[in-house]
């Protein structure tokens, strides 16, 4: 059985930090490029970042020099470091193996 498990959203002040970690089933991680996406109340899934299997990274530009996307191969885990937050990362937050195989997601607010 294949699978996704995010951790680490929650309830962070503006200004503050969080990180993000998905464990990902072998089979679905090695040599496979893998993506954070978030969706917000009323609003389409977004890309927020996405690293490919040799470690090239990708940003959307709303995150770009807040967010740091990373992988740790040997514990088929993509993170996700969030420095800076605003009040507009607030949403779900999914990770993405090929963007075939998606996890639960896990809730990042920003509020004060």
């Amino acid at each position: 059985q294949v699978q996704l498990v995010e951790s680490g959203g929650g309830l962070v002040q503006p200004g503050g930090s969080l990180r993000l970690s998905c464990l990902a089933s072998r089979s679905i991680f090695s040599g496979y490029p893998m993506a954070w996406y978030r969706q917000a109340p009323g609003k389409e899934r977004e890309l927020v970042a996405d690293i490919s299997s040799s470690g090239r990274t990708n940003y959307a530009g709303s995150v770009k020099g807040r967010f740091t996307i990373s992988r740790d191969n040997a514990k088929n885990t993509v993170y996700l470091q969030m420095n800076s937050l605003k009040a507009e990362d607030t949403a779900v937050y999914f990770c993405t193996s090929g963007r075939a195989y998606w996890g639960q997601g896990t809730q990042v607010t920003v509020s004060s």
